[in-house]
């Protein structure tokens, strides 16, 4: 099946008179149609940058974006102000991690809705209107007619989320960027809103890519799972295979953080030490300084990727071509 999105060793910087911030750093990966990948991590690993290049949502006069963004065969890099109007939108819809932010607080749901589509879809107002009451049905809001009428401070946060899904899905995008779009939902609306996500995305086969740093979240969405650190893909490889059996120690730490499975009298294994300043990234792994299996050569040499399998990739000098290492 032809791929969907092909992003290609892309790079992002963020230069200021002070430092230049290397926020992405050669990141590769493909997405098919139908298919939901999740890109995980840490905060400031270069998830959600990664998402807004693809969108070129990133301010200009102070980043520089390198590599190969292809989305349906057209090269987002290359296209002009018109035509990125259309992709954004009508090809491609992006969820946002807070709603409040990201919807008009001047404008109704409705309206801002019905615009949408009269201006990707070329609909008439009440055309357009209908449309925005099906979105609204569709995503299990209560009441759909009477909160086309709301602002969006009028409403919850479980039903502003689904209002940006609404609108997100308005055009029939045919790739969906969601950016952590449950962080700030309790847990009860935060699983209806991922269930409804799924189902959502199984019955239109959009091409999807989940940006989160929850392992719950995930395991409950994705297909594939590309793991971030400091701007680079280090694991990729099908959900069950990367939570039951990840190659890499970042992946392993992340795994044995979590409560999931521990006992109540056990510790939570922390990974030691932070995140890297992405202003001086170290030569070699920037995982070493807090690797327990970190090896000289780790602390000089940028690992390449290497596959044990054709799904799986992982970036450690601890898994030659054939196999994992198995951790100590």
């Amino acid at each position: 099946m032809t791929a969907l999105v092909e992003v290609s060793d892309l790079s992002v910087r963020f230069v200021t008179r002070e430092a230049t911030v290397h926020a992405v750093n050669g990141v590769s990966f493909s997405v098919r149609p139908g298919e939901v990948l999740c890109i995980l991590g840490e905060s400031g690993s270069g998830k959600s940058v990664t998402l807004r290049a693809m969108m070129r949502l990133l301010p200009p006069r102070r980043t520089r974006i390198d590599g190969t963004i292809r989305i349906d065969g057209q090269d987002v890099l290359a296209l002009d102000k018109r035509r990125l109007r259309e992709l954004r939108g009508g090809l491609v819809s992006m969820i946002f991690q807070e709603p409040m932010t990201a919807l008009d607080p001047v404008y109704t749901i409705g309206t801002q809705i019905t615009e949408t589509v009269m201006r990707h879809k070329g609909n008439g107002r009440s055309a357009a209107r209908a449309r925005a009451l099906e979105l609204l049905e569709l995503v299990k809001i209560p009441e759909a007619e009477r909160r086309l009428a709301n602002y969006p401070h009028e409403l919850s946060g479980g039903l502003r989320q689904r209002a940006m899904i609404a609108m997100a899905l308005s055009c029939g995008p045919r790739l969906l960027l969601a950016d952590e779009p449950t962080t700030a939902l309790d847990a009860t609306v935060q699983i209806q809103v991922l269930i409804l996500l799924r189902r959502l995305q199984r019955e239109l086969g959009m091409g999807t890519i989940f940006v989160t740093h929850d392992l719950g979240v995930a395991s409950e969405i994705a297909d594939r799972i590309a793991v971030m650190y400091a701007g680079r893909i280090v694991e990729e490889g099908p959900v069950a295979d990367v939570l039951r059996a990840p190659m890499h120690p970042y992946t392993q730490g992340l795994l044995a953080s979590t409560v999931h499975g521990q006992s109540r009298d056990g510790e939570i294994e922390a990974i030691p030490g932070s995140p890297p300043d992405m202003r001086r990234l170290p030569s070699g792994c920037a995982f070493a300084p807090r690797c327990i299996h970190a090896q000289p050569a780790c602390r000089t040499t940028m690992p390449e990727p290497r596959w044990p399998s054709p799904d799986r990739m992982a970036r450690c000098v601890r898994i030659d071509d054939a196999a994992l290492v198995a951790a100590e």
